[in-house]
């Protein structure tokens, strides 16, 4: 029988979401539009809750929102408003779901000032991840300097809900930073790109 892999440990409650997450999706650098605007969606969403809950919503949130689509949700209007406020299914905060809503507009605004969005978030890590050397939980920081010059130049455009925190942990999950523990079997697989 082969030995379990190690984790970080914060997945480590045998959650089956959680552990997915972590195995195939938290640190993987992306730069697909689409999946940078969903986790900046879900994460404004998770400010002041757990992730695990919005996780456990995610495909609810999916199906609310036209599939994470910012072009769709950007032309949201009162009557969406009024039917996201009445699905039980995702987190009903009448300022999270306007700020989303908001949001969708000023991505499509950076995506045409900048081509993508990918290439405007990426800058802020020099195009490529950070790599930290995390071997406690200890080691965690709360926010990063780049983060903080993410969230300020967000907030210069408009954008709601996405403080240093948050933004943060939206760079941990889309790869810009590696926050694997170092004895985590991801935290090399994350490095390695794909073929």
């Amino acid at each position: 029988m082969p030995a379990p892999k190690r984790r970080c440990p914060w997945p480590s409650d045998g959650d089956p979401r959680m552990l997915a997450y972590h195995d195939t999706e938290w640190g993987v650098p992306t730069r697909d539009d689409r999946v940078l605007f969903e986790f900046l969606l879900l994460e404004s969403f998770q400010a002041g809750l757990s992730w695990r809950t919005v996780l456990h919503k995610r495909e609810n949130f999916r199906s609310a929102f036209a599939g994470f689509d910012p072009r769709k949700i950007a032309r949201f209007g009162e009557k969406d408003m009024a039917r996201l406020l009445g699905d039980a299914g995702i987190i009903r905060s009448r300022a999270k779901i306007a700020a989303v809503i908001h949001n969708a507009r000023k991505f499509m605004d950076i995506q045409k000032e900048f081509g993508s969005f990918a290439d405007y978030q990426w800058r802020f890590v020099g195009n490529k991840p950070i790599v930290h050397r995390i071997r406690s939980e200890d080691d965690y920081p709360v926010t990063i300097p780049e983060a903080h010059a993410f969230a300020t130049d967000l907030k210069a455009r408009g954008f709601k809900f996405l403080g240093p925190t948050t933004l943060y942990a939206h760079m941990q999950g889309v790869g810009m930073v590696n926050d694997h523990m170092v004895t985590c079997f991801r935290y090399r697989e994350v490095m390695t790109p794909r073929s």
